[in-house]
């Protein structure tokens, strides 16, 4: 499997695709989701060509693995949810339910967001 840079994420990164920005640093990039599943949701994608977090792990920097999760708990604190809690969500590849083939994590919160799965 080779990353799409095709994919809805890397058109966002371009430019091509707008998204209503949250924050921004060379490591990452956090906009809202257009279907939110909580009051808070918002997404956070890295600048790196990286298909899930399995390919992050293995492959991104150290600079550029911190700088990211340094970006997460900043778009954390700014959407004020860092305080009460949050849900950090990373779907990974066709069992997990990733629908977007570039690495990324939903922050969910605003709400106590219940159990973990629906059954």
């Amino acid at each position: 499997m080779s990353y799409d840079s095709n994919n809805i994420f890397a058109k966002i990164l371009r430019g091509e695709i707008p998204s209503k920005k949250i924050y921004e640093d060379d490591y990452a990039l956090a906009f809202y989701d257009l279907y939110p599943k909580a009051p808070v949701h918002a997404l956070v994608i890295p600048k790196g060509e990286y298909m899930d977090v399995v390919d992050f792990g293995l492959h991104a920097d150290a600079t550029s693995a911190k700088g990211f999760w340094q970006a997460v708990a900043k778009v954390a604190a700014e959407l004020g949810i860092s305080e009460n809690g949050f849900r950090l969500i990373s779907n990974c590849r066709v069992h997990g339910g990733q629908e977007v083939p570039h690495f990324h994590v939903h922050l969910l919160g605003g709400q106590q967001m219940g159990p973990m799965i629906a059954h």
